[in-house]
């Protein structure tokens, strides 16, 4: 018989902190100097490789948002962003050197803080570095965060000429007592008429940032945002968990503990946005995503094709990402490598003719085969043991022997074994974080703080 799930005894049972499986292993297992022992390994794949992504982080805001878990710093002058570019062109004209040939980019994503801060003569250098070095064509989406708050007379049209495809906003909570309590003023009406302007100007796919778990954020307040957000019609709604992590970004001290959501509270309030999400005609994808039936990311789920990366879920299917900018991070088959984090070092690097990789870390075989189940529950919520038994070879026996043992033992209602696929039962798709820890090795070998599981 069948356990009856009740998420009352999950949240108390269960970790309440556990990694976002962005990746695997997480990014808080790369060791130091990691990314340097790899750096040839990821440059001859890159040189091999059919087509790759990139992501270009932007380390800088006018603003420092109290929530924010990013790598960035305030600035109210504009001189030391137009540095940090100069340093950015730096960085792909050695990556020029390096390469044989000027591989394809099918994405290229460009995050931070604020992206929306370059302006236009730096986008076009930029831009200018970047076909130098990578072919880029009308088959490659590219994307910019931007925070409303920077876009300027020209902004548009700058991004534009960039090649922006997809614009992603981040919105976070509408409500003004929430914005005081994260120090993220950002009106409604100021995000809907960048939505109505970015879609004057052609830009077909637009994505909306909200979170739940704010400070003093209530179930009424995020209500409001919500059907705001939807009102403004988007094609992709993100809807993220605020990550409490103080001992990690310091900044976040600024929001106390008291003014926050319990876990039961998160639940019933994750619970509740995606409801008015998927009500509004979105479909939910993995853990945290929605879109329009007619967006690309909801037709890559039903086919199959959804897969997880640093930005969330995507239907990029590059097995290489390219890092540019200081504390990104890049993937390629055997492993992961980061770039110096602090931008002045990393600009030293770069200033020194060095590709300024740091960390990173080589996969094991039982990683890669561990890291492929995770994203596959995060992404679909099963697995098959005959595809893990085809891409892994008979050493994939001992993961079907501990799912098998995971749906015997669950007495929670989370998942079962069924047709020869292990599968996190629908009522329990929210909590696919904690089914998935139960195949992370990293995570019994040297345990670490996380943000909340829900």
């Amino acid at each position: 018989m069948k356990a009856v799930l009740n998420p009352e005894a999950v949240l108390a049972k269960y970790p309440q902190s556990l990694p976002r499986y962005t990746s695997y292993p997480p990014a808080n297992h790369f060791q130091m100097q990691g990314g340097l022992a790899l750096r040839e390994d990821f440059t001859a794949a890159v040189n091999v490789a059919p087509a790759i992504s990139a992501y270009i982080h932007i380390p800088y805001c006018d603003r420092l948002c109290w929530f924010c878990g990013c790598h960035t710093k305030q600035t109210l002058r504009y001189d030391p962003v137009h540095t940090y570019v100069t340093a950015l062109i730096r960085e792909i004209g050695l990556w020029q050197q390096k390469l044989s040939r000027r591989p394809r980019l099918s994405r290229l994503h460009l995050g931070g803080g604020s992206p929306s801060l370059l302006q236009p003569d730096d986008l076009k250098r930029l831009r200018s570095a970047l076909d130098a070095t990578f072919e880029i064509d009308g088959g490659t989406e590219v994307s910019l965060e931007l925070d409303p708050s920077d876009v300027r007379d020209g902004s548009i049209q700058g991004f534009v000429d960039f090649g922006m495809t997809r614009a992603s906003i981040g919105v976070q909570d509408f409500d003004p007592v929430v914005q005081e309590a994260i120090n993220r003023p950002q009106g409604y009406d100021v995000t809907r008429s960048l939505v109505v302007a970015l879609r004057a100007a052609g830009i077909k796919s637009i994505n909306i940032d909200a979170l739940y778990g704010l400070p003093l954020q209530t179930m009424e307040r995020l209500q409001k945002t919500i059907t705001q957000v939807i009102e403004i019609a988007p094609d992709r709604i993100a809807l993220f968990g605020y990550a409490h992590v103080p001992w990690i970004k310091p900044h976040q001290k600024m929001i106390r503990d008291e003014d926050l959501p319990d876990t039961r509270q998160r639940f019933a309030q994750s619970r509740t946005a995606a409801q008015m999400i998927t009500d509004a005609g979105y479909e939910a994808l993995g853990i945290d995503h929605f879109a329009l039936p007619t967006d690309n990311l909801a037709i890559a789920a039903n086919e199959g094709r959804l897969n997880r990366n640093f930005q969330g879920y995507t239907d990029d299917e590059a097995d290489i990402l390219l890092p540019l900018g200081p504390s990104s991070i890049g993937r390629f088959a055997d492993g992961y490598v980061q770039n110096e984090p602090a931008t002045g070092q990393y600009i030293a690097k770069v200033e020194a003719g060095q590709i300024p990789f740091t960390r990173g870390i080589a996969l094991t075989a039982d990683d890669k085969m561990r890291g492929w189940v995770i994203e596959r529950l995060m992404c679909d919520y099963a697995f098959g043991f005959s595809e893990l038994a085809e891409r892994f070879g008979p050493r994939s026996q001992g993961l079907v022997e501990l799912a098998e043992r995971i749906a015997h033992e669950d007495r929670d209602g989370l998942c079962e074994v069924s047709d020869g696929l292990f599968k996190i039962e629908p009522g329990a798709w929210p909590f696919a974080r904690i089914v998935a820890a139960r195949f992370d090795a990293w995570l019994e070998l040297a345990p670490r703080q996380y943000s909340k599981a829900v």
